[in-house]
């Protein structure tokens, strides 16, 4: 870049400085020229009162120059050619045959390598000889040599002064772009494909100011590198929790496996046991397959397999659903709240079974907006797991309330317990796969780990998303459903 500038600003100031000194030379030419003709009238009238055989004493009238020539032609010869050498001498010179040419408007003639280039004009005078007078050009040349020679100087000096500056220039606004480059390099020499993500090398703040043009690549350099590490992180995180999952799933399936493999051994040993161990491998087996099942709608949700899609009303999937949890643990209080009706009482209340609202009451909602489009099975697991959680992770006599509301035009599926609630720290992974938040609630066991995870990716292939809050007293799990209206 500096070596382009110096380069355009040489071409540039030898332009000017040709320029100029072609403008100089026509100048000092012009003024020679003037001299040259002042010169000869004073000659051609001081010729006209010497006799013609007479030296030629017009060269010391006042006014001529020390180096004025003169030379009179007559009858196309020439008489005689002079140099006015001091103020009362004069040098009889080699009439070059140029002189014969000379006319009216001034031209150069050479007098040799000892007196060099003449300006000269030729006028007739009144005896009619022709009177040639010329002034050296060598002044001129001087004058225009001296300024030719400061014009160099002056150029080099400023191209000198403009190579340092500019380099100096450039040099400073290349310090942030350095920066830059050597946090890129920095980057590029961290372990990026294995071990922990670490905190990628930054650009400095002095040099990333949305102020300039390289600040603002410096801002956005950060950003990337921000992005960056935010995808090397939730890659890592992936992996980290996918090892986990193989981990996981694989103790899930080794466990029955392991008891099903050891009453198998018991049931050989002592024909005695084989109706038990018939049992529990029976039992072992349908945990293993509930596992597997589980396992095998994860993967077809994660590929993105389409669910069925069908209009249908979620009161008496809750209520079935309900049901069904009443039926497995009679020792909880299980309420139904449908819009228009305050709580119904559900299984295990005062009355045997929850009852849908009726629609004619106030503040009742139109059947229709109670609707979602997706797959009933689905739908039916993704309460019935919901359920399955709070009857698993809470005392007995706790109340487990289900609601349904539209609000905004979306259905809120609502599961609330008064149990001891979730802990704080198992809340951020609680849907995620082979999670268990026994520490924060009763200490039971049971299940497979894998029931909110496969709640959160059922609600999500139905456009839907689905949220928890908790605290001891008032556990809450909402799921969002596009209503069939939306």
């Amino acid at each position: 870049m500096v070596a382009v500038a110096i380069v355009l600003l040489t071409a540039l100031t030898l332009v000017i400085a040709t320029a100029t000194t072609l403008q100089l030379h026509a100048s000092q030419r012009a003024q020679l020229d003037d001299r040259v003709r002042d010169a000869a009238r004073r000659a051609v009238m001081a010729a006209s009162r010497i006799p013609g055989d007479a030296p030629a004493d017009y060269l010391f009238v006042p006014g001529q120059s020390i180096g004025t020539f003169g030379a009179r032609l007559r009858d196309g010869a020439v008489a005689e050619a002079t140099v006015l050498s001091s103020e009362t001498a004069i040098d009889t010179v080699d009439a070059p045959p140029a002189l014969l040419g000379v006319g009216r408007r001034p031209v150069t003639v050479s007098l040799g390598d000892e007196l060099g280039d003449y300006r000269m004009v030729a006028e007739r005078g009144r005896t009619g000889d022709v009177i040639v007078t010329g002034l050296p050009e060598a002044p001129m040349n001087a004058t225009i040599s001296r300024f030719i020679a400061m014009e160099a100087v002056v150029a080099l000096t400023a191209v000198v002064l403009a190579a340092l500056l500019g380099t100096a220039m450039v040099r400073r606004a290349m310090r942030p772009l350095h920066r830059l480059a050597a946090t890129a390099t920095r980057v590029s020499e961290q372990p990026l494909d294995r071990g922990d993500v670490v905190r990628l090398a930054r650009v400095p703040d002095a040099y990333s100011h949305p102020g300039t043009e390289v600040g603002q690549v410096g801002v956005a350099l950060n950003q990337m590198l921000g992005h960056i590490e935010e995808s090397l992180a939730a890659r890592h995180a992936g992996e980290v929790r996918l090892r986990k999952f193989v981990a996981d799933a694989s103790h899930e399936l080794r466990t029955p496996l392991a008891s099903i493999a050891g009453y198998a051994e018991l049931a050989a040993r002592d024909p005695g046991t084989h109706e038990h161990s018939l049992r529990r491998i029976r039992s072992e087996t349908t945990r293993m397959t509930a596992l597997v099942e589980d396992l095998l709608l994860l993967a077809k949700l994660d590929a993105g397999r389409p669910l069925a899609r069908e209009e249908l009303d979620l009161r008496p999937l809750l209520v079935n659903a309900v049901s069904d949890a009443y039926a497995a643990s009679r020792e909880h209080r299980w309420l139904v709240d449908f819009p228009g009706a305050g709580p119904e009482p559900g299984p295990g209340d005062d009355e045997p079974d929850a009852t849908e609202p009726d629609a004619t009451e106030p503040g009742a909602l139109a059947d229709d907006e109670l609707c979602v489009v997706g797959d009933a099975d689905r739908l039916y697991q993704v309460v019935t797991n919901l359920l399955a959680n709070a009857r698993s992770h809470t005392p007995p006599g706790t109340t487990v309330t289900t609601t349904l509301t539209v609000e905004s035009g979306w259905l809120a599926l609502r599961v609330r317990d008064d149990g001891p609630g979730i802990a704080a720290e198992v809340l951020p992974d609680l849907f995620d796969r082979f999670t268990r938040g026994d520490a924060g609630r009763s200490r039971q066991v049971g299940g497979t780990g894998l029931g909110l995870a496969i709640v959160a990716a059922v609600t999500a292939a139905h456009g839907g998303r689905v949220e928890v809050s908790s605290v001891p007293g008032d556990t809450v799990f909402t799921v969002w459903l596009p209503g069939a209206r939306s």
